[in-house]
């Protein structure tokens, strides 16, 4: 019996593959995300998140807010299968105001897919993100989208995406010529050709060119383009290396396609070889060990948390990236900050806003977890062992704002809405000790319109937010009892508590906080809120 899991565990650790779609804003991230819902069958049709023509938005932008502004704001989550592969997919904000629950997704995935404009190239929120891919060697697979518009030298591109996000680059495929005279794509790695025809919303087949200097080329693309696509291609192969799946998997060379998202052109060659050459889900670093995914007992770590999923009924649900083991839905597992046994009798798996039951789910699944307020991001599910997951990044907030009630009568709302949404870790709040007064620290200043939007629609409850001179929130701690009490006791109006109920002090300038510092050298002062003393 024993050996009939082993060989169910590796077959279905084998087919499966999570990976994230990461990008600046608008260049064109969610879009090909769609596409590659069609291709899964997950989805009927595309919708265009800002074309008047079809009302349908995307499917990953599925929140209110992120269909008025066209952007996404929080990290859609969804499951298909392509070719006897599981994919499991999660589409992240390009805002970067938003940039901490994109962090945070980033440690759930195995492989990205990083989506750049062709014609602005490489952005500052391109850079932040590969930085983050960059300190777990995470596998990156560029796709270069927007073909159909006048853009770069993709030779321009390639040198920047190296020297910008310091990684190699090998193309897999190759443009011929882009804009108006967009003829369609040369695929390196299979030695096909895929012809594009403009606003023809379909997959084209695939020419096989077994030899990239047969005349009928130039029939197929005209004498000139047929001409220049040789010479790139041996420049091209001159230049680049031969591609090794080994060092893409080490985090060393991303691959790179070429294509239009929108049009539908390229994404079925970049997601025929991506399932071919991602990795499976992979090993992961605890407190007290690395995990590996074939290890027979359950464990996995909360990464993300979001309340009200579905207007109609109050709920919160813990996304849970499944990392060793089989989870089965209403068993006993193990919650290691509570140190108590908890059971799950709801499990879902996503199709963004959509949920189905699910029984069990494999490594590199994600199961979406009905929850009542015992999980926080970072949480980490066992079978017993007491070791936590590790490296899920916590950033301190750059923007402190007073949030002010506008309707006394909704303060209860105002408190559990303000609450609900700081464990989703949208923001944090801080508490004052002195006249209760609550500030919310953030990242990006889009984030308040987020805040007051959702309060108002999902909480019925009014709030502004007056601006606050602060610095940064440290977190504070001592060895020294009485010396803690006596900082505290000085420092009282600049006091608060985060929602955890941990002390912080509120500091009003970078000078300031040195002097603090400086006269009180038993207060240990933290910009986590994760620290040991």
């Amino acid at each position: 019996m024993r050996l009939i899991f082993i060989m169910t565990q590796e077959q279905e650790i084998a087919k499966r593959r999570t990976f994230g779609i990461i990008s600046h804003p608008d260049a064109g991230k969610t879009t090909l995300t769609e596409k590659l819902l069609l291709f899964g069958g997950a989805i009927q049709k595309a919708g265009a998140v800002k074309s008047s023509k079809i009302k349908d938005h995307a499917r990953s932008d599925w929140m209110e807010i992120e269909k008025q502004r066209g952007i996404s704001v929080a990290t859609s989550v969804m499951g298909f299968n392509y070719d006897d592969i599981k994919i499991n997919l999660l589409d992240t904000p390009g805002h970067q105001d938003f940039a901490e629950d994109t962090y945070r997704t980033l440690t759930a995935v195995d492989s990205v897919i990083l989506v750049i404009d062709c014609v602005k190239g490489v952005e500052s929120q391109t850079e932040k993100l590969m930085e983050v891919c960059r300190m777990r060697n995470t596998p990156v697979l560029c796709f270069i989208n927007k073909l159909d518009r006048e853009g770069r030298d993709p030779f321009d591109l390639l040198d920047e995406v190296e020297e910008k996000l310091a990684i190699k680059v090998r193309p897999l495929s190759w443009p011929i010529s882009m804009g108006k005279t967009f003829k369609g794509v040369y695929n390196l790695y299979e030695k096909s050709l895929n012809l594009f025809t403009p606003s023809k919303i379909t997959v084209q087949e695939s020419i096989n060119v077994k030899d990239i200097h047969d005349p009928e080329l130039d029939a197929l693309v005209g004498e000139n383009n047929a001409k220049q696509l040789r010479a790139d291609v041996e420049l091209i192969e001159g230049v680049y290396s031969e591609f090794n799946p080994k060092d893409y998997l080490s985090g060393n060379v991303a691959p790179v396609f070429f294509g239009s998202a929108v049009n539908n052109f390229g994404v079925k060659e970049l997601l025929d070889t991506f399932i071919r050459i991602a990795p499976p889900p992979i090993p992961r670093e605890t407190s007290l060990r690395i995990v590996k995914p074939e290890e027979e007992k359950f464990s996995g770590f909360v990464f993300k948390i979001h309340a009200n999923m579905d207007p109609k009924h109050r709920n919160r649900i813990a996304f849970i990236r499944i990392c060793s083991g089989k989870f089965e839905r209403g068993s006993n597992y193990y919650h290691v900050r509570h140190d108590k046994s908890v059971r799950f009798s709801n499990a879902t798996a996503f199709m963004a806003q959509d949920r189905e039951t699910v029984d069990e789910a494999w490594p590199g699944d994600i199961v979406g977890i009905y929850d009542t307020g015992n999980l926080k991001i970072g949480d980490t599910l066992t079978e017993g062992e007491k070791f936590i997951y590790t490296g899920i990044p916590s950033f301190s907030p750059e923007i402190f704002k007073e949030v002010i009630n506008k309707d006394a009568m909704k303060t209860k709302q105002l408190e559990k809405g303000l609450l609900q949404l700081m464990e989703e870790g949208v923001a944090q709040l801080f508490t004052y000790e002195l006249g209760n007064r609550k500030v919310v620290g953030v990242v990006g200043a889009l984030q308040f319109e987020v805040i007051q939007f959702r309060l108002k629609n999902e909480y019925n409850a009014s709030a502004d937010f007056a601006g606050q001179n602060i610095y940064k929130a440290c977190w504070i701690s001592s060895k020294d009892p009485k010396k803690l009490q006596e900082f505290l006791d000085s420092k009282q109006r600049h006091i608060a508590r985060d929602k955890d109920d941990k002390l912080v002090f509120m500091a009003e300038s970078r000078a300031w906080l040195q002097m603090v510092q400086d006269n009180f050298p038993e207060i240990n002062f933290h910009f986590t809120s994760e620290f040991k003393d």
